[in-house]
Order: structure tokens, then C-alpha cells, then sequence
């Protein structure tokens, strides 16, 4: 082989081998690769990652240096990275499952998504995400319920609700309580059942519970991320298009500078802030004294970071903890407990703050 026969072709042929490794195609058929370059022994190329900062790029560098190593023509190559534009997202997100982003509310009548996420694990952000969506329906608004934390899902738990949909026509028709309709791959695997799926079987998990299940004109569908950037709040980046995001935290500043994180991710793929949550903010004790068992100001220090509301902050409540081992939120409770208050006055102001902002465009 010579230096004439590296051309174009022969180069994409290689670069066919490479995959993404989240999405398991290769990267040329992905559209991933572009302005390749070979002069004088030097191969130039530019990828584009699904995402800015894609923590798997180093794997796709490798990958691509070692399809060369054989190509003694080859003696340099250099790679620069991208991020692919919210268009080429939608085009891909196309090209994966078959459906066109916006196709995947609008068909099913969906009209604001609120994904509710945490940095971490431990926070209370799948008990927040519950009784916002029986908060929301208890104000009259047809509610659903997303349990995308398809790993650790607590959904059903939290409710109580237990059951296998029905399925019909090729639609899933969701559970209902308290006014929600609800879809969580408990009600399709057993509680204590390990889930052991990678990034393309939970990427096509999600978007089935967004296109296949047949939600019937929501106003608003909660969605319960799992916590951190992984496989599950990528793939709701990319699917869910015009989405908004409510971050859920606690009062130590660990836990605020791991939710920051959440949101450099949301604002990468372009998804609203709408404001943070301070959950376990404070203890009432003897009635009225507060104390801050958890440290304290580390919600408002996140919400002045990303200059968005401080939408409410959630006081440590036993009957919290009990309603969700009960399948009670605490919003259904008969008892007017600070909490129940607080999380009540949350529902509102995210889903009239929603309401109010698109009535303006």
C-alpha cells in the first residue's frame, strides 16, 4: 500500500469498525465522523460526540488509533473532538429508535415533561417526584409519572401500586393512584430483581415508556431520574426535547457541589433549569425550633449559582418516611404538616411557573 491508496474511502472503511461505546453502532453510520484530512503521513479527523465532555471519548481516540496501527502509511494522527448540535441529536435520536423526538409527546399528547434529578443517591429525590405528581393531580391537572431510575426504581413502592399494565393495540396503558398515571419497570420485573442492561437496552427502555405507553393528554408528566449523568439522564437529554428540570438537594454543601453537576449536564443538551429543591432542610423540634441537622444554605448557594429559583425547602418529617413505606405520600395525608405544605406549594409554582412561560412564547 502507498500513499495514494489512503484515501477517503479506505479511511471510512476503518473507521467503520470503531463504535460508540454507549451506543453500540459504529460512529460512521452514527455520523459522528467528519473533515477527515491525509497528507504526508498525517491523518486528521474530527468526531462528534453525542455530547459535550463525553466521558467516553478517550475509549473512542484508542479505538480509532488501533484500526491505523496496522497502516504503516500512517505515521500521526490526530483527532479534535465536538459536540453534535441539538439537530444532529434529534437526527440521531431518529436514526436509533425510528421516531422523531417530537413525535414521541406530540403523538402521545404530552404537553410539559419535568424531569426531577439529584447528583446522588440518598436525598429523597424519588419521594419529592411522587408527591409533586399527587400534588399536581390533587390542583386538577391530568398528572403522569415516569420512574426512569430503571436500575433502582422506587416508584412503585413509594405508591403502593403493584400490577403488570395491559397492554393493547401495541400501547401500554400505564397504572393509575391518587390521580397519577404511573409506568416504572417494577411493574414488569420483581422488586428485588437486578436489572443488568447497558446504555443501548436502557436507551431503547426509555423511549419506549415515552412512545409506547399511552399517557392520554397529560398536562404534565413527571419524570424520576435516576441520580447522576448516566445511561438514563443522557438518553432523556436527547429524546426529550424542551424538557424541564428540577434539581433536588440537600442542605451540606457535598451534596450541592455534586447536584451542580446535573445541571452543567442539562445545560450541554440545552434543558431548562426551572429551579432547585432543598429537601431535609431543617428539624422542627418542640413545634417551632428549627435545626439544621444537615448543615444548612447549601440549596440556596446552588440555586444563586445557577441563578434559577429556590423553588421550596422540605423539612425532615417521620410521617415523609412512613408514607413512603406505606405507599401514603405525605400530600394525601389528612395531617398539615409543614412538609405536605411545602411540597404542595412546590407543585404549584413549578406547574404555573410552566403554564405562565408558555403562554409568553
Amino acid at each position: 500500500m502507498n500513499d495514494n491508496q489512503i484515501n477517503d474511502e479506505f479511511i471510512i472503511s476503518r473507521l467503520r469498525r470503531v463504535e460508540d461505546p454507549e451506543l453500540k453502532r459504529s460512529i460512521v453510520d452514527l455520523g459522528m465522523v467528519e473533515n477527515i484530512k491525509f497528507d504526508n503521513g498525517l491523518l486528521k479527523l474530527n468526531i462528534k460526540l453525542t455530547i459535550a465532555g463525553c466521558p467516553l471519548k478517550d475509549r473512542i481516540n484508542n479505538e480509532i488509533h488501533s484500526v491505523f496501527s496496522d497502516v504503516k502509511e500512517i505515521r500521526k494522527i490526530e483527532i479534535s473532538f465536538s459536540a453534535m448540535t441539538d439537530d444532529e441529536r434529534r437526527q440521531l435520536t431518529k436514526k436509533m429508535t425510528g421516531k422523531d423526538p417530537s413525535e414521541l409527546f406530540a403523538k402521545k399528547g404530552i404537553g410539559h415533561v419535568i424531569l426531577v434529578a439529584s447528583g446522588k443517591g440518598g436525598v429523597g429525590k424519588s419521594t419529592v417526584a411522587a408527591n409533586l405528581a399527587v400534588a399536581a393531580a390533587q390542583n386538577g391537572y391530568k398528572v403522569g409519572l415516569m420512574d426512569a431510575d430503571i436500575y433502582g426504581f422506587s416508584i412503585p413502592r413509594i405508591l403502593a401500586l403493584n400490577g403488570n399494565p395491559t397492554v393493547l393495540d401495541n400501547s401500554i396503558i400505564p397504572l393509575e393512584k391518587f390521580g397519577v398515571r404511573v409506568i416504572s419497570m417494577g411493574f414488569f420485573i420483581d422488586e428485588d430483581k437486578a436489572v443488568v442492561w447497558r446504555g443501548p437496552m436502557i436507551h431503547k427502555a426509555v423511549s419506549q415508556f415515552l412512545s409506547d405507553v399511552f399517557w392520554d393528554g397529560l398536562d404534565f408528566l413527571f419524570v424520576d431520574l435516576p441520580p447522576g449523568t448516566g445511561d438514563v439522564a443522557l438518553s432523556l437529554a436527547q429524546i426529550a426535547g424542551g424538557a424541564n428540570l428540577v434539581i433536588v438537594t440537600t442542605p451540606q454543601v457535598g451534596a450541592y457541589v455534586v447536584a451542580s453537576r446535573i445541571a452543567e449536564m442539562a445545560k450541554k443538551v440545552s434543558i431548562n433549569i426551572i429551579g432547585v429543591i432543598e429537601n431535609m432542610s431543617y428539624f422542627l423540634a418542640d413545634g417551632n425550633r428549627k435545626e439544621y441537622i444537615f448543615g444548612q444554605g447549601g440549596g440556596r448557594e446552588l440555586s444563586d449559582k445557577l441563578a434559577v429559583p429556590l423553588l421550596g425547602q422540605i423539612p425532615l418529617d417521620t410521617l415523609v418516611r412512613e408514607g413512603g413505606d406505606k405507599g401514603m405520600p405525605i400530600v394525601m395525608m389528612n395531617e398539615k404538616t409543614q412538609a405536605a405544605a411545602e411540597l404542595k406549594k412546590i407543585a404549584h409554582t413549578i406547574t404555573d411557573d410552566i403554564l405562565a412561560a408558555n403562554k409568553k412564547r
